[in-house]
C-alpha cells in the first residue's frame, strides 16, 4: 500500500469524485464536453495531487497540495454554474459545497502537517 492511500483527506477525496461523477451524470449531454468535462476533470485533480504530492519532497508536496486545494475552488466555481442553470437544487449545492468546504481544510492541515518539525 502507497502512504497517500492511508491519508484520510484522499480517501475523502476519492469519495467527492465519485459523488461528482454521479451528480453530473444527470447534467445535459450538451454540457459533455462542457461543464461535466470540467468538473469531473477538477474533482479528479484533487486526488491527483495528493497522490503524485506525496512521493515528493516537502517542497514539491506542498505545492501541489495547493494545486488540489485550487481545484476544490475550482469546484466550487462550476457547483455555481450548475445551480445558476438549474442543473443541481439549492439543497444539493449546498451538500457538495460543504464537502468542498471540508476537503480545502484537511488539505489545508495536511500542508500544516508537513511542515511541522
Amino acid at each position: 500500500m502507497f502512504t497517500f492511500e492511508q491519508l484520510r483527506v484522499y480517501k475523502e477525496a476519492l469519495e467527492f469524485v465519485d459523488t461528482i461523477y454521479g451528480v453530473s451524470n444527470h447534467w445535459p449531454k450538451t454540457e459533455q464536453f462542457g461543464l461535466i468535462d470540467q468538473i469531473r476533470r477538477a474533482s479528479t485533480s484533487i486526488v491527483l495531487n495528493i497522490a503524485e504530492g506525496s512521493s515528493r519532497s516537502k517542497k514539491d508536496f506542498s505545492r501541489l497540495l495547493d494545486l488540489s486545494r485550487g481545484s476544490c475552488y475550482e469546484v466550487v466555481a462550476i457547483l455555481t454554474i450548475a445551480k445558476n442553470r438549474k442543473y443541481i437544487n439549492e439543497k444539493e449545492y449546498l451538500i457538495l459545497y460543504d464537502r468542498c468546504e471540508v476537503l480545502s481544510r484537511m488539505i489545508s492541515g495536511l500542508k500544516r502537517s508537513i511542515h511541522e518539525p
